[in-house]
């Protein structure tokens, strides 16, 4: 039986710093809800957020929003989520915005979203999803008022990508950025992945172990021994198929092949 590592975020002192805007991106998208369809992986469409940055993000009061594949961002409130007041992301941490109308097909996310909300019905193939830190009301995809733009992502035909816009999306695929969401080269194709089966994080699945200056040679160094050795391997197979696993190497979300492989590669003293 497979040991599941608890990995909660510590709590935050008072005194939070507001990190640079471009260290939270959004690190996963997917539409595939609300739908009947037996292929649909889950019955809510998802935002995951995530922090890049080495301190936490008070994120309160800025806005997800929602533009379909040529159409305005936030073109009605049912297409925009403020978060709430007080909302911080932790260092290397992400959250979870379940959102739009539940559908019958698909399963229940597999982690508890950390704000869930009937607004922002994602389309499953084509569209746009962005953050700000204020509201833009129906305004135009490259009309943003200067400076409030954080992140944005655009797919299949979604309009005003950054760089090429990622491939079409399906009830069984979902978007999901590449490094657990530490890559960020301005490219939307560059940097997400269609993955079919994508699993979501929130804010209790542990930050990304990538993160925060950890070499990648290292990354695979799971008790921080100073070496990849049979302690780490142990680990990893026991977080086997594990969603939100700092094992998860290859940041697609959960424990498998491609990490055994990556930690095989990393074997021996970190560099």
């Amino acid at each position: 039986m497979n040991t599941r590592l608890s990995l909660l975020v510590a709590s935050l002192p008072l005194a939070l710093c507001l990190g640079a805007p471009a260290d939270v991106r959004i690190s996963q998208v997917y539409g595939g809800g609300g739908s009947s369809s037996a292929t649909a992986t889950y019955k809510k469409d998802y935002v995951e957020l995530f922090n890049a940055g080495s301190e936490p993000v008070n994120v309160g009061g800025w806005v997800i929003a929602y533009g379909s594949a040529t159409g305005n961002w936030a073109s009605s409130p049912s297409n925009f989520f403020t978060l709430p007041k007080g909302t911080v992301i932790a260092p290397c941490g992400y959250l979870l915005l379940a959102c739009g109308t539940a559908g019958t097909g698909g399963a229940d996310l597999p982690v508890e979203a950390d704000f869930t909300t009937t607004n922002i019905n994602i389309s499953a193939t084509n569209g746009k999803v962005a953050l700000f830190n204020a509201l833009n009301a129906n305004v135009a995809c490259g009309g943003e008022t200067k400076g409030t733009l954080v992140d944005k992502v655009a797919f299949g035909t979604g309009n005003c990508p950054e760089g090429a816009a990622v491939a079409a999306l399906s009830n069984a695929t979902g978007a999901v950025r590449n490094g657990g969401g530490l890559v960020d080269t301005g490219d939307n194709a560059a940097d997400f992945t269609v993955v079919t089966g994508s699993v979501p994080r929130n804010a209790a699945s542990g930050p990304n172990p990538e993160c925060g200056g950890k070499p990648p040679a290292c990354a695979a160094d799971l008790d921080d021994s100073g070496a990849v050795d049979a302690a780490d391997l142990a680990a990893l197979l026991g977080d086997w198929d594990v969603a939100g696993s700092p094992a998860d190497l290859d940041g697609d979300g959960i424990v498998g092949a491609s990490d055994l492989a990556a930690m095989l590669n990393a074997w021996g003293a970190c560099k």
